[in-house]
């Protein structure tokens, strides 16, 4: 369990500026601006959530900035050698994230990023590829920390038995995984899931997808260098006990002690880079 001084030194490292990133993580996808075809990626799924992707990464990167026009539908259908009904559904879904705004005779524009659904899994994934700035990784930071140990009072008062199962189960993959794995990193997102879940609250349990997603694409972050120095495991450990002994206060405590150590670790893997 981590100590009072550890919490502590925690505790003071939300406030001082984050270390300089530059302009490209070493994980991320180096995809530039459009290509000219994207047969190359049906792969990873079906043509317009491909080019939903493409084109949602270049947005965040700049390469299409606020209020430009996106080139029309038969041009594009042309350009991207694909047709206009993936074309068209790839707009649609950055539509509904808010990224973008069709209008008649005015076409397609992006849209200013305060419209952007910052939360959308899709739209945490691509912000990583595109290279998170400082200022958006200690925001995610802020957020768990209103919500996360919140969470963690109210699942101490209203677990049930199966939320502790499923958050022991998770644990003992993380320790037998570790975190540098694929199945290390889903135990950890399966863990806050049901931490989640255990509050009772069906608008916090909203949140859980979106908890998810910036615990997970924040811990392959604060990876992209060196593994990382410091195992997590036992934090979390300590938030389930305390949520199976039903210490709301301890609870809170443990999780706001994970999330500050999580922060600290992000900092310092953005020094390495």
């Amino acid at each position: 369990m981590v100590t009072t001084r550890q919490n502590s030194r925690a505790r003071g490292e939300l406030a001082p500026q984050m270390a300089h990133l530059d302009d490209e993580a070493d994980y991320a996808l180096d995809i530039g601006p459009l290509d000219t075809s994207f047969k190359h990626i049906l792969t990873q799924g079906r043509l317009h959530g491909a080019l939903a992707h493409r084109l949602g990464v270049d947005i965040l990167r700049g390469v299409h900035p606020c209020g430009e026009t996106l080139p029309n539908e038969i041009e594009s259908s042309s350009t991207l050698d694909i047709s206009r009904s993936a074309y068209r559904e790839a707009i649609r879904i950055l539509a509904a994230k808010g990224m973008v705004e069709s209008r008649p005779k005015t076409g397609t524009r992006v849209t200013e990023r305060a419209r952007w659904n910052l939360l959308d899994p899709d739209v945490l994934r691509w912000m990583f590829e595109a290279e998170p700035s400082e200022a958006f990784i200690l925001g995610l930071f802020e957020l768990r920390l209103i919500t996360e140990p919140a969470a963690a009072a109210l699942a101490a008062q209203r677990r049930s038995d199966a939320h502790l199962v499923a958050m022991d189960e998770a644990l003992k993959i993380m320790a037998a995984e570790t975190l540098a794995t694929e199945a290390g990193r889903q135990a950890d997102l399966d863990f806050h899931d049901a931490l989640m879940r255990a509050t009772g609250n069906e608008a916090l349990a909203s949140l859980s997808s979106s908890i998810g997603a910036a615990v997970a694409w924040s811990t392959r972050y604060k990876q992209r260098v060196k593994a990382l120095e410091r195992d997590p495991v036992p934090d979390h450990r300590a938030v389930y006990e305390a949520i199976a002994r039903g210490d709301t206060s301890d609870a809170h405590w443990c999780m706001e002690s994970l999330v500050r150590l999580a922060l600290r670790d992000t900092q310092r893997s953005m020094s390495l880079k």
